[in-house]
C-alpha cells in the first residue's frame, strides 16, 4: 500500500493545484483497479504525512472525489472506494447475476407484492386492454446490503398470477414459469432524487439518480414486463461497447 500512497505524490513545481493534483492521480488509480472496491483508503493524517501535503488539501481532495461517487466516508469507520455496479447495455441480464459474477452479494428489501387494475400508463406499455388484472412489485436492490437501486416492476397476472411467490430474482421466477424475456428496450435519463426516494436510497433529497424505464418481450414479442428503476448515480455504471 505504500508505493500505491507515494506514487499519488503531487507535484509542487506544478501550476495545478495540489489537491487536484491528488484528486486526478486516484481517480486514475481507482479507475484502473489500483485500488478495488471497498478497499479502506488511507486517513487524512497518513495521507498528509506521506505525500507531505497539509491535512486540509489531503481533506479536500478526497472531498471532490466523494462528491463524484468515487469514494465513499462511513461514520466511524474511515473512507472506502466506492462499489460500482457495471452493468452492460447491450446485453439483457438480471441484477442478481450481475452482482454475483462482480462478486456482490444481491438483495432484495420488499416494498409491495400485489395484484390490481392495470392504469393508464401499464396498459399503454405493455399492450393491455382496460381492467386487466397485473401483478406489482415493488423493491429495494440491495448489494452487500448497500441500497443500489429502487425497482417498480408489472407484469400481467396472467403471467405472474402471484407476485408473492417471487422471493429472489424476478428473472429466475419467470423462467420456472417458461414466460422470462429474452430482449428489452431501456430508456435512461438522469432524474434528482425526490424525498422518498433519498430516504429510500440513503441519499440527499436531490441528489442525482438514473432512471431507466425498461419494457421486456417474450419470444413471441409479447410485451409482458414495464419496470421502473431508479438507480443510485455514485454506485451504477453503465458501459456500451461501440464498433465501427
Amino acid at each position: 500500500m505504500l508505493v500505491q500512497i507515494e506514487s499519488l505524490k503531487p507535484d509542487g513545481a506544478s501550476d495545478t493545484p495540489l489537491y487536484l493534483q491528488l484528486v486526478n492521480k486516484l481517480s486514475e488509480q481507482i479507475n484502473s483497479g489500483v485500488w478495488q472496491p471497498d478497499e479502506a483508503l488511507p486517513s487524512e493524517r497518513i495521507l498528509a504525512d506521506t505525500l507531505e501535503i497539509s491535512r486540509v488539501t489531503a481533506r479536500k481532495a478526497i472531498d471532490v472525489l466523494c462528491e463524484r461517487g468515487m469514494l465513499i466516508r462511513k461514520r466511524g469507520s474511515g473512507t472506502y472506494i466506492t462499489p460500482k455496479l457495471e452493468q452492460p447495455l447491450s446485453r439483457l441480464t438480471n441484477f442478481s447475476e450481475e452482482l454475483r459474477q462482480r462478486g456482490f452479494r444481491p438483495g432484495s428489501q420488499w416494498l409491495l407484492r400485489e395484484t390490481g387494475i392495470a392504469v393508464a400508463e401499464e396498459i399503454l406499455a405493455l399492450g393491455l386492454s382496460p381492467n386487466t388484472v397485473v401483478s406489482r412489485l415493488k423493491r429495494l436492490r440491495t448489494a452487500d446490503d448497500v441500497v443500489m437501486a429502487i425497482e417498480t416492476t408489472t407484469i400481467p397476472a396472467h403471467y405472474l398470477p402471484d407476485p408473492k411467490a417471487v422471493t429472489d430474482s424476478l428473472y429466475v421466477h419467470l423462467e420456472t414459469l417458461g414466460v422470462a424475456p429474452v430482449r428489452a428496450l431501456q430508456h435512461i435519463r438522469a432524474i434528482n432524487a425526490t424525498a422518498d426516494q433519498a430516504k429510500l436510497a440513503d441519499i440527499k433529497t436531490g441528489a442525482a439518480m438514473l432512471h431507466i424505464t425498461r419494457v421486456g418481450y417474450i419470444e413471441n414479442g409479447t410485451a409482458i414486463e414495464l419496470s421502473h428503476s431508479y438507480c443510485r448515480s455514485d454506485y451504477y455504471d453503465f458501459v456500451a461497447e461501440l464498433r465501427r
